[in-house]
């Protein structure tokens, strides 16, 4: 029984990684593959090729982004953007939306922006307990009034899912900066705390006895 439950489990470590994968991939081509219904029906790959092809649609969205980003870097494209986000924030509900999502992709996309550029580390949720963070910047508006002047402001995301998390402001003494990139420091988290990177990382083994602190008696 113990040989069996070996192999069940060294099984699972190899498959659950490759399928999980596959199924990320196939979702992502499938999706992107959608992409090519805005074509007419006449430029459709299938109608001339005889068949359908998978990927094709991954590799359309990757032109489209290309031309666009292409169009938006010069002159004229620029000032054809701008007039698009101006329609758009004339629009009430869509400006909303739009006006957010923009800020949010400007700052995770921009060259220039801080967002996600570095991992710290920080004591959450309460003191002598730490996890990682990312800093997104800094206090701005009325919050950064009421604030200390060396406040950060940092995402602190669950694991395994780095999607969910906090947004939290702390005291920049209070962050220590950390030697990983952010992608190390993802996997990291994503991996709950069992992949250490970095040339640090220990070997995988035994874990270290734990201490136990005896309680006082009653």
């Amino acid at each position: 029984m113990a040989s069996l439950r070996k192999w069940l489990l060294s099984g699972l470590l190899v498959l659950v990684p490759l399928i999980i994968t596959l199924g990320v991939l196939d979702w992502v081509v499938s999706t992107l593959d959608k992409t090519l219904n805005i074509l007419p029906a006449a430029w459709m790959p299938e109608r001339w090729l005889g068949w359908r092809v998978p990927g094709f649609g991954v590799l359309f969205a990757l032109l489209v982004v290309l031309s666009i980003g292409a169009l938006a870097s010069n002159i004229v494209g620029n000032k054809l953007v701008n007039w698009w986000h101006a329609l758009l924030h004339r629009i009430p509900v869509v400006r909303s939306i739009y006006s957010g999502v923009k800020q949010v992709s400007d700052t995770l996309f921009s060259e220039k922006g801080n967002a996600f550029r570095k991992a710290v580390l920080v004591q959450w949720p309460r003191e002598n307990m730490w996890t990682i963070a990312f800093l997104t910047g800094q206090p701005g508006g009325d919050v950064a009034a009421h604030l200390p002047d060396d406040c950060l402001s940092v995402y602190v995301p669950t694991t395994p899912n780095p999607t969910g998390g906090y947004f939290v402001m702390v005291r920049k003494s209070d962050c220590v900066e950390l030697q990983m990139s952010v992608d190390e420091a993802l996997t990291y988290v994503i991996s709950m705390g069992v992949i250490v990177p970095g040339p640090h990382a220990y070997k995988a083994g035994k874990l270290p006895p734990l201490t136990t602190v005896a309680r006082p008696s009653a």
